[in-house]
């Protein structure tokens, strides 16, 4: 009763308070509490950009995962055990080396022998994974990883020599991680159409989740100078090419044809598969754009990206952190599920289990998702014992973030 009475006394006291003050002392008070609403609300714009249903939590299936990809009891172990870690997103390969690994008849009709990954019991390894790995709640993005890339030994390179670019020199290879490959010219309209077709394809036959782009769906910067292409830019600009690959125009040029490119990429897949993931994994940008002539900000701002994973293999937590930091990076992440691609080892260079959690707490401090390269160097060919590396990666993921399936 006595509260009561303090309450009722208190609350007279106050409205014969306010009635004695003006409302033009009110009305400055009233503007500072909006100012500090927007500003509390405009601080967890960050926060609210990736919910945790968008994280993204990835691996890599490369060919170096062949030997689990070709056996359904692997397969069947693999992404039970990515379930159980809680991992959502598996990117198998499905172009490398000028071939599709898979059954398909655009690369037939293309003249390129079937070079299919079979499974040990002859069955499609990609639906087997797809089917697999849905099973489990788990999305599959299928990955393009060579892009406009293929070795010169490839039949693409033989049957197609009007397909590919050239240096200035002449000279129409370069050295990557994957050895000496050549380039498909992007700016080719039938390079453009047989890359289109092989995505519509593997979209059209498997129930996959949306299709990835990563670095290779580029250009090296000393490449454009062959025939078509000093021809087009010649008819577009009045000028020749510049003989410095690296001029401003010239790599502005270059990379808008390979943007206008994405674009109807973009639509293309959209209207085969409108709720269709599109993503890309590429370099951070100053060096994607300068160097590879991939103006994937560009993409991004036109609204043609789903996802993006940006690539930073630095073994140095310093090096990695400044990357992970940029300022595109965090434009990204406000508009779409962003990640960042953790090198977890290759076969003759394996990285320690430490380096791998300090880059992935880096990666979550900042809302970053993460997607690591490859499937394999995440416990079967590392430093540490098995039951050891398998712990660690539990530990970074210790509740689920599944990603929801729209059909």
């Amino acid at each position: 009763m006595k509260s009561s009475f303090i309450v009722q006394s208190w609350r007279r006291r106050w409205i014969a308070a306010c009635r004695q003050i003006s409302f033009k002392y009110l009305f400055p008070i009233l503007i500072l509490i909006s100012f500090v609403t927007v500003l509390l609300l405009d601080s967890f714009t960050p926060a609210i950009a990736q919910l945790p249903r968008q994280e993204i939590r990835g691996v890599w299936m490369t060919n170096n995962d062949f030997d689990t990809l070709k056996s359904r009891a692997k397969v069947q172990d693999a992404v039970s055990q990515l379930r159980r870690m809680n991992f959502n997103t598996i990117y198998p390969v499905v172009w490398n080396s000028g071939y599709v690994m898979h059954p398909s008849a655009v690369a037939q009709r293309a003249g390129i022998q079937p070079f299919v990954y079979k499974g040990s019991d002859g069955h499609d390894i990609l639906a087997d994974l797809i089917n697999q790995a849905h099973r489990k709640g788990l999305l599959v993005i299928p990955w393009f990883e060579f892009g406009f890339m293929a070795p010169p030994t490839s039949e693409l390179a033989l049957n197609y020599p009007d397909w590919f670019t050239q240096k200035r020199d002449g000279s129409q290879t370069s050295i990557s991680a994957a050895g000496e490959v050549m380039w498909l010219n992007p700016f080719h309209p039938e390079v453009q159409q047989f890359i289109t077709n092989l995505v519509l394809e593997t979209l059209t036959q498997y129930d996959a989740d949306g299709i990835q782009f990563d670095d290779h769906m580029s250009l090296p910067h000393e490449f454009g100078y062959d025939q078509y292409t000093v021809a087009l830019y010649t008819q577009e600009t009045d000028n020749a090419p510049p003989s410095n690959p690296q001029d401003a125009d010239w790599v502005k040029w270059r990379a808008d044809k390979i943007t206008a490119f994405m674009v109807q990429l973009n639509q293309a897949v959209k209207q085969r598969k409108p709720q269709g993931i599109f993503s890309v994994a590429p370099n951070y940008y100053d060096f994607a754009y300068n160097f590879q002539l991939q103006d994937w900000l560009t993409w991004m701002r036109q609204d043609i990206v789903d996802e993006l994973i940006v690539q930073i293999y630095r073994p140095n937590l310093q090096s990695f952190v400044a990357n992970i930091s940029r300022p595109e990076i965090e434009e990204a992440q406000q508009i779409i599920p962003t990640g960042i691609g953790i090198m977890t080892g290759l076969r003759n260079n394996p990285v320690p289990m430490q380096q791998i959690k300090s880059q992935v707490r880096a990666a979550q401090e900042r809302g970053l998702g993460v997607t690591f390269f490859y499937y394999e160097s995440l416990w079967n060919d590392a430093l540490e014992p098995l039951e050891e590396r398998q712990a660690g990666f539990e530990a970074l993921f210790p509740s689920p973030a599944l990603r929801a399936r729209i059909e």
